[in-house]
């Protein structure tokens, strides 16, 4: 059996994937959606690293905005896929790359324990401006708290330079300024561009689940 990996991006949970892997499953393909929120990107990339290994054999790994970063330090993928996701060289964090946008940056409310979590109405302006409204505010209402720090954190090692890596240009993106994203999918294999906002796991999961099963075609023992 194919398997893919699904890693989220800060703020979200495995739930935002489920229109993705509902549709992926019913097909027959093994899907893992860890969750991350472990309070660190090496903790994070650890608890993406078990659900690789537990595999019989190398999956896709597909990751999110930082999720991608996370991606990044993965060993044993048979493919990457980075979805408006972060691509970082050595020494390189997510928030050093930059790219975020003035609406994402304004939706953003600071806690007074340290974290930060998303004002509904702005993540909406932000991240699923292209959904239709019920989809929009069923993934609102899955967002969280995200501890401090994660987005400055730094890979151990560049995946990407070993693997054949897959990256999805969001064109439409109002989180991650497509521009940006083209940079970074220049350090990739292959690049797909879709006419899509932050999140097509819930605007356009067909997208997804269609590049998963193309990409699946050429992995061992297909």
């Amino acid at each position: 059996m194919a398997a893919v990996v699904l890693v989220h991006g800060l703020y979200h949970r495995p739930g935002h994937f489920a229109l993705v892997a509902d549709r992926l499953r019913a097909a027959g393909t093994e899907v893992v959606v860890p969750e991350l929120h472990r309070g660190a990107l090496p903790a994070d990339t650890a608890a993406v690293q078990a659900a690789v290994d537990a595999l019989r054999e190398p999956p896709i790994v597909l990751g999110h905005s930082y999720g991608g970063s996370v991606i990044t330090g993965v060993r044993g993928a048979g493919r990457l896929v980075y979805l408006a996701a972060f691509v970082p060289d050595a020494g390189e964090s997510a928030a050093g790359l930059g790219g975020a946008s003035p609406q994402l940056r304004e939706a953003i409310v600071p806690e007074p324990d340290g974290s930060t979590s998303l004002h509904p109405n702005r993540a909406v302006d932000a991240l699923y401006d292209d959904c239709p409204a019920p989809l929009a505010a069923w993934a609102v209402d899955l967002l969280r708290t995200q501890a401090p720090g994660c987005g400055r954190g730094i890979p151990e090692r560049q995946s990407w330079k070993h693997t054949p890596s897959t990256y999805v240009v969001c064109a439409q993106d109002r989180a991650i300024d497509p521009s940006v994203q083209r940079t970074m999918a220049s350090r990739c294999t292959d690049v797909r561009a879709w006419r899509t906002g932050h999140s097509p796991f819930v605007a356009r999961p067909d997208l997804i689940v269609e590049l998963a099963q193309e990409l699946l075609a050429p992995l061992p023992g297909r």
